[in-house]
């Protein structure tokens, strides 16, 4: 809102210093303290009154040490979160952008899902929480919408350049140019690099070739699915989902800067995508926010933040990647996320494998998530996230790498 006000100051008026809000790096520097500073003003406050309400985390004992500690520790502490997000976005981004629409639209649609699980968990008594199918429908709803709108939208562009002769060119500043709807791909570690999903049903017909749309919806709806679902799981240690998240989210925010600037993406002739710039005060905020709610989450906790916050950090992470075209880097950038997805997965697979095959069901971890495993073996709960932390910075770096290495 504030952009378009300070627009209009600048345009009409000409007051010295309001242009200033038309430089999205500005923009991004205030979204970023903006969402610190909600975080801890309002962080606090909203502490004591959930401790106030007695809104604390019921905690099953499993064996794990420190664990019984934890309870009665304030829950849907995510709140902190949404508002430390939406709140700077609303105040500084464009919102009339298509992608900004979308983000918007992704973090109060699973934020929604949270907070109705978290409400049913802590006012209804009822453990469970919001059935597991209803969960799903949510996230599916969301993927059918995120990637409707990448796919069908023709506000979805990337640019091409194009020589005198017609033909299309490497990405040329100087050159004339042409935005067009395509559904492209950013292709990690390869020198022609962009991958047409259109392509995937060319050698199969030309009555296929309107079919890819069948093929995209559904892997927006697996990643946002497994990706929030891998965030809920990693939030069961202090610190250990908003961490992860903030080192994802700085890497996001280069690739959304680099997408959106003409002159970066010439420089490292990536694809250029007209207006995801806008992207970084998002990024920004959503870094802000996870860094800022560290602040009362790290180690022992003071709040938790309940699927409230968990579910919108990995839905938020995979719009972001879906976006600025590094889907396929998910596996790599989100690897904290998808090894503790696995882990449950493999875990429970295994045992009911063996309980078939042998009449007992075995385990190969001592316990899953992962993280749960280690804490088993004795690692203290601090040195545990602080080491999954190193490898989400160092899962980051290569992700960050694929600009220039192919």
């Amino acid at each position: 809102m504030l952009y378009y006000l300070f627009r209009y100051l600048h345009e009409h008026f000409h007051i010295p210093g309001t242009g200033v809000f038309q430089y999205t790096t500005f923009r991004a520097g205030l979204s970023v303290i903006v969402s610190l500073l909600i975080a801890q003003i309002f962080g606090g406050r909203l502490i004591k009154m959930l401790q106030k309400k007695q809104i604390g985390e019921s905690i099953r004992d499993l064996g794990l040490q420190g664990q019984l500690d934890k309870k009665g520790t304030p829950t849907m502490g995510g709140l902190i979160i949404l508002l430390a997000i939406l709140v700077p976005v609303l105040l500084f981004a464009r919102l009339r952008n298509i992608y900004i629409i979308l983000m918007l639209l992704s973090t109060v649609w699973l934020g929604l899902i949270g907070f109705l699980d978290d409400y049913i968990k802590v006012f209804r008594k009822n453990k469970e929480g919001l059935s597991g199918r209803f969960k799903i429908l949510g996230q599916v709803g969301l993927g059918i919408t995120v990637g409707w709108v990448l796919f069908f939208s023709d506000e979805i562009t990337i640019r091409q350049y194009v020589l005198p002769n017609g033909t299309l060119s490497e990405i040329d500043a100087s050159k004339i140019y042409r935005d067009v709807h395509l559904m492209i791909t950013t292709v990690p570690f390869m020198k022609n690099n962009e991958l047409n999903y259109g392509d995937l049903f060319a050698t199969a017909g030309e009555m296929f070739n309107g079919l890819y749309s069948i093929l995209y919806i559904p892997i927006v709806i697996f990643l946002i699915t497994a990706i929030s679902n891998g965030a809920n799981l990693t939030d069961g240690l202090d610190g250990l989902a908003a961490g992860t998240s903030a080192i994802i989210g700085v890497t996001l925010a280069i690739f959304a800067f680099v997408s959106g600037n003409a002159l970066l993406a010439d420089y490292l002739d990536v694809m250029f995508i007209p207006d995801s710039g806008e992207l970084v005060i998002f990024c920004t905020a959503f870094v802000g926010a996870c860094v800022g709610f560290l602040w009362y989450n790290s180690y022992p906790a003071q709040v938790f933040m309940g699927d409230t916050g968990s579910l919108a950090l990995g839905g938020i992470i995979t719009v972001l990647a879906l976006i600025v075209r590094k889907e396929i880097l998910i596996p790599i950038l989100c690897g904290v996320f998808i090894i503790e997805n696995l882990s449950v997965v493999v875990q429970v697979s295994w045992f009911k494998y063996t309980k078939r095959k042998y009449g007992e069901g075995r385990r190969l971890l001592r316990m899953s998530p992962l993280h749960h495993h280690y804490q088993k073996l004795g690692y203290h709960e601090s040195k545990i996230v602080s080491r999954f932390w190193i490898v989400s910075i160092m899962l980051a770096v290569i992700t960050l790498v694929t600009l220039k290495l192919r």
